[in-house]
C-alpha cells in the first residue's frame, strides 16, 4: 500500500504558540524562520513518513492498494475521521466508485459490508484507491504532541547553525531529546 497526502493539514502549532514558547515578544522579523522550524518539526512527526505514524492535523489521505482484501484494508495514520470514497478499476480497466452501502469501517479497517463481497476488479498495481480523512480536529491536538513540537522548535531555534564552534566543518544532527521521545511515546503507532 502506498499513502499519498491529497490535502495537507493546516499547521497544528502556530507562530503565536512558538512566539510565546520562545519568548520572542512578537518579533515578526523571525516569523518566517520560526514557521519553517514549526513545519520541519511537525513534518518529522506527521503523516506517512512521520516518526509517530499518525496524522496530526486534519488531512485527506489516499491509500493506494493493489486489490481488495477479504480481511479488509487497514487505513493507517490515526485518528481516522471518515472514508470519503472507495474507487477501483473494474475488469474492463474503468474506474468505478463503490457505493458507501457496500463497505463499512471496523475500527481502522475497511471491510465489505455485511452479506456483500468486494467487486471483481482488474489485477493491477494500485487498482484500489481509498480516500479518507484523518487527524485531530483544530484545537484537539493532544497536549503531549503539542509540547513536543514546541520543544523541537526550541531545539532548532537554539541550534540554528550547522557547525558547532570549534569542530570541523560539517552538518550536525540534533537528535530528538529524551523528553520529546517520552512525551510522544504513547502516541507512536507501530505498524
Amino acid at each position: 500500500m502506498r499513502l499519498v497526502v491529497v490535502t495537507p493539514p493546516a499547521p497544528v502549532v502556530t507562530w503565536a504558540d512558538a512566539d510565546q514558547h520562545l519568548k520572542l515578544s512578537g518579533d515578526t522579523s523571525q516569523q518566517a524562520e520560526v514557521e519553517a522550524m514549526i513545519a520541519a518539526a511537525t513534518g518529522t512527526l506527521d503523516g506517512p513518513d512521520g516518526w509517530l505514524g499518525r496524522a496530526l492535523g486534519r488531512q485527506t489521505i489516499e491509500a493506494r492498494c493493489d486489490r481488495f482484501d477479504d480481511c479488509g484494508i487497514y487505513l493507517p495514520l490515526p485518528p481516522l475521521v471518515s472514508v470519503d470514497s472507495v474507487k477501483y478499476l473494474d475488469s474492463s480497466n474503468i474506474e468505478q466508485t463503490l457505493p458507501p452501502e457496500r463497505y463499512e469501517l471496523q475500527g481502522s479497517r475497511l471491510v465489505a459490508a455485511w452479506n456483500t463481497r468486494w467487486p471483481t476488479m482488474l489485477c493491477r498495481p494500485e487498482a484500489v484507491r481509498v480516500t479518507y480523512t484523518a487527524g485531530y480536529a483544530p484545537g484537539a491536538l493532544p497536549f503531549n504532541i503539542r509540547a513536543a513540537i514546541l520543544l523541537m522548535v526550541g531545539d532548532l531555534y537554539a541550534n540554528r547553525e550547522t557547525v558547532i564552534s570549534g569542530s570541523s566543518v560539517g552538518s550536525v544532527q540534533i537528535p530528538m531529546s529524551t523528553t520529546v521521545e517520552r512525551l510522544l511515546g504513547t502516541y507512536r503507532v507501530f505498524a
